[in-house]
C-alpha cells in the first residue's frame, strides 16, 4: 500500500468517528490557543513598549545629579560648563549632541486660568536631541539664550487648559510673576498614557531671570544633561555609559564610583530590562498553559490505543493478505498526527478569534497572531501526534495475524 492510499485510509478512519475525533483533539486545541495568545499578547505588548520608550529618547543618556549623596570633596552640582566639556574634549566620541536643562516649579497664569506646573530652561538644541518637535509656532533659538528672552512654549494640554486654544502662539502668559509670550506648541507626546504637561523656556532664562544658579568657576547649575548617542546597541550605550560616568568622576574629583554624586541612565537600559523580563514572563506563562497539550497528548494515545483495540480483526486480516509492519505503523501514526494538527490548526484559529476581540477591546495595542507562534504551535502539535501515536502504532504494527484474527 503506497503513502497515498494509506493517507486515504487514515482519513477514512477518522472521519468514521468525527466526534470521538473532535474530543480527542479539545486539550490540544485549547493549549494551542492559549500559547499562542501568550505569545502572540506578549510581543504585541512589548513591541508597544519599545515604541513608548523610543517616543521619549530611547537613543538618549540622562545625567543626573543625585541628591543627598555626600561624598569626601562634597557634593557637587552639574553646571553648564561640564556640560559643554563632554563634546569639546572628546570623552566620548560617541555622542552626536549634548542638551542640558534646570527645572523649576512655578505657577503659570493666562486671564482666569492658573496651573502649577513643571518649569524647564532648556537649550536650543533640546528639541533636535529629545526627539521632539514644535506642533506650531517655533522653538527656542540661540538668539533667545543668548539675550535670556522672556519666551516659552507649551504642551498641548497646557495651551488648552490656560488659553481655551491648541494655537496660542503670540498671546502673553505669567510665569513665576513675570510675563512671557508664547512662542509655540509642542507636538503631543507621551507614554503609557499620560501627557507630559511642563512649559518650555530658555534655559538662560530660568537660571538668571527665575533662579540664581550661578557656580562659580563653572557657569550655571543645570538640573541634568541629555546625551543623544548615535547608536542605541546595548553594547555602544554599556561603553558609552562608562565613559560618562569616568568623565564627570574626573571633574568632581572623584576616585572611588560608589561615591559619585550624580546618576547616569538610559531608557534604552529600563527596555531592555523590561523586555528581558517581559519575555520570561511570556516564556512561563506559555509553558503553563503548554500543560494542556500535554494532557491533549495524553488523550491522543489513549484514543489511539482504543482504535488499535477495536480494529484488532481488521489489522489481522490486513496482516494476512500481506500488509507490511512499516504500512500499519504508517497508518496509525497518519491518524495520530492528523488528530493532533487538527487540534492545533483549530487551537490557532481560536487564538486569532481571540486576539481579534482583544484588539478591539485594547486599542493602544497593534495585537496579532505571531507567526513565530503559529509555527511553533504547528511543530508542538505534530510533534505530540508523533510521540503518541508511536507506542499505538507499534502495537499495532507487531500483532500477530492469527490472534488478532480470533479477538472478539
Amino acid at each position: 500500500m503506497n503513502f497515498f492510499e494509506t493517507f486515504r485510509v487514515a482519513l477514512t478512519a477518522l472521519s468514521t468517528n468525527r466526534l470521538r475525533a473532535l474530543l480527542t483533539t479539545l486539550g490540544i486545541m485549547i493549549g494551542v490557543a492559549a500559547v499562542v495568545t501568550l505569545m502572540s499578547l506578549g510581543d504585541s505588548l512589548q513591541g508597544y513598549i519599545t515604541s513608548q520608550f523610543a517616543s521619549v529618547g530611547a537613543d538618549i543618556l540622562q545625567v543626573s545629579a543625585a541628591r543627598g549623596r555626600n561624598t569626601a570633596s562634597g557634593t557637587q552640582p552639574l553646571t553648564t560648563t561640564e556640560a559643554e566639556g563632554l563634546l569639546q574634549s572628546g570623552a566620548a566620541p560617541m555622542i552626536s549632541g549634548v542638551a542640558w536643562t534646570y527645572s523649576l516649579q512655578g505657577t503659570v497664569s493666562a486671564g482666569d486660568s492658573s496651573a502649577s506646573l513643571s518649569i524647564q530652561g532648556v537649550t536650543a538644541n533640546y528639541a533636535d536631541v529629545n526627539n521632539w518637535q514644535p506642533e506650531t509656532g517655533r522653538f527656542i533659538n540661540a538668539e533667545d539664550i543668548t539675550e535670556s528672552s522672556r519666551v516659552a512654549l507649551l504642551d498641548q494640554t497646557t495651551a488648552s487648559d490656560l488659553f481655551g486654544t491648541a494655537d496660542p502662539v503670540g498671546q502673553t502668559a505669567f510665569i513665576r510673576g513675570q510675563i512671557f509670550t508664547i512662542i509655540g506648541v509642542m507636538e503631543e507626546r507621551s507614554i503609557t498614557g499620560l501627557s507630559q504637561q511642563m512649559v518650555l523656556i530658555p534655559v538662560s532664562t530660568a537660571q538668571s531671570r527665575l533662579a540664581n544658579v550661578r557656580v562659580a568657576g563653572k557657569g550655571y547649575r543645570v538640573s541634568s544633561i541629555q546625551i543623544k548617542v548615535i547608536s542605541t546597541e546595548s553594547e555602544a550605550i554599556n561603553t558609552l555609559t562608562d565613559q560618562v560616568e569616568a568623565y564627570f568622576l574626573r571633574a568632581h574629583g572623584i576616585s572611588n564610583p560608589n561615591a559619585a554624586d550624580f546618576s547616569v541612565f538610559s531608557a534604552a537600559t529600563i527596555l531592555d530590562s523590561l523586555s528581558s523580563t517581559l519575555s520570561l514572563i511570556t516564556v512561563f506563562l506559555s509553558v503553563i498553559a503548554g500543560i494542556s497539550l500535554l494532557v491533549g497528548g495524553i488523550g491522543v494515545m489513549n484514543i489511539m490505543l482504543v482504535s488499535v483495540t477495536e480494529r484488532t480483526r481488521e489489522i489481522g486480516l490486513r496482516k494476512a493478505v500481506g500488509a507490511q509492519f512499516a504500512s500499519i505503523m504508517t497508518q496509525f501514526l497518519l491518524e495520530s498526527i492528523l488528530l493532533s494538527l487538527f487540534g492545533g490548526l483549530i487551537g490557532i484559529v481560536l487564538a486569532t478569534t481571540l486576539l481579534t476581540i482583544a484588539g478591539l477591546v485594547v486599542t493602544q495595542l497593534t495585537i496579532a497572531v505571531s507567526p513565530s507562534a503559529a509555527v511553533l504551535a504547528t511543530g508542538i502539535s505534530t510533534l505530540i501526534g508523533i510521540l503518541s501515536g508511536v507506542y499505538p502504532a507499534r502495537r499495532a504494527a507487531v500483532m500477530n495475524p492469527i490472534q488478532a484474527l480470533r479477538f472478539e
